[in-house]
């Protein structure tokens, strides 16, 4: 198959209505911090049990097209010698990794950071592509507040991105590019608006510097939000109005989904800001998601690190993969969170 074909064959499989993507691909450093929220010492079996609980929660594939897994799952097994990746196969879901190495300071730059990890970027792309996975994902972050992300980090993290994404390309796996514009801080929400902006317009200058394919990329931004410690906090509406406006601004129509994330939005939160994107009406792109948190959080809660929750936990994240698949096609409402089903 043409490499052409085969990243087409990925994004038709990864973008259909009233689907989205589990981001599970979390480092050992984030999960550990997540199971000490329920008490849970975090082990290679205990990631390997959580992990498999996820990716076997019946009918996961009605509302979830992608998962985003974390470099040891791939080669972890379900007790029944399964591997992971191929659960999620069999589940109708697509494999996918996240391929950087984390962020460090940005050295000159104080308070920016940039990620790492493009070093053997083409060797480890066909080791994960014999392990199952078909998409990747590369993450960089900006930190906001009167003075930040400097200019610096804004081309360097541009950079980064879109050097990951033609290699993913060239290797035949579909490339999800994620900016993301931290919550933390006090910034306004007009603020966040003119950091996604000028973050976005770097971010597709440098994809098309580097001859990046857009219609075979996904898009993972944050919501133009107010930072989490500021005093006036933005309803739906006005999350969706001024998201939209600056997506239309900076992203090309070519992109064939924009696939939000979470970033530390409440589980309600997020669903109720993806249903108010897509009560805007048509756009150029397929507005879904890609939460991490946002998608786990009550499955985490419920399973407690024991077994016998194992149902409970897969049910809890089997509501949260609806009411979200809901949310993509704006046909989500607040009721729903309290229905049996």
């Amino acid at each position: 198959m043409a490499t052409s074909d085969e990243l087409q064959a990925t994004i038709d499989a990864l973008v259909q209505k009233g689907k989205g993507i589990l981001a599970a691909d979390e480092s050992g450093p984030t999960i550990a911090r997540r199971f000490k929220t329920i008490a849970v010492e975090s082990t290679e079996e205990t990631r390997r049990a959580y992990r498999s609980l996820l990716l076997a929660t019946p009918d996961l594939g009605r509302y979830i097209s992608g998962v985003i897994l974390y470099e040891e799952t791939l080669n972890q097994r379900t007790d029944d010698g399964e591997p992971l990746p191929q659960l999620a196969v069999r589940q109708g879901i697509v494999p996918g990794i996240k391929v950087d190495a984390g962020k460090i300071p940005l050295a000159l730059a104080p308070g920016d950071e940039i990620t790492q990890g493009l070093d053997g970027l083409a060797e480890r792309f066909e080791r994960y592509k014999q392990q199952g996975a078909r998409f990747a994902k590369w993450r960089a972050v900006y930190n906001v507040s009167d003075t930040l992300p400097s200019r610096a980090a804004v081309e360097a993290n541009a950079e980064a991105l879109a050097r990951y994404a033609a290699v993913s390309q060239d290797q035949g796996v579909v490339p999800i590019v994620e900016p993301e514009v931290l919550i933390d801080g006090d910034h306004t929400l007009a603020r966040c608006a003119e950091v996604t902006q000028a973050v976005l317009h770097e971010v597709f200058r440098a994809l098309a510097r580097h001859r990046v394919a857009f219609e075979h990329m996904l898009l993972k931004p944050s919501m133009v939000v107010p930072g989490k410690a500021h005093a006036l906090q933005a309803t739906p509406e006005e999350v969706a109005s001024e998201t939209i406006r600056v997506l239309r601004r900076a992203v090309p129509a070519a992109v064939p989904s924009i696939n939000f994330l979470s970033g530390g939005q409440s589980p309600v939160e997020a669903t109720a800001n993806l249903d108010a994107l897509n009560r805007r009406g048509p756009q150029p792109w397929h507005l879904s998601f890609s939460y991490g948190r946002a998608l786990q959080d009550p499955a985490l809660q419920a399973w407690h690190g024991r077994s016998a929750n194992v149902r409970q936990a897969q049910d809890a994240l089997l509501k949260r993969a609806r009411l979200n698949g809901a949310a993509s096609v704006g046909e989500y409402s607040a009721d729903m969170e309290y229905a049996s089903s």
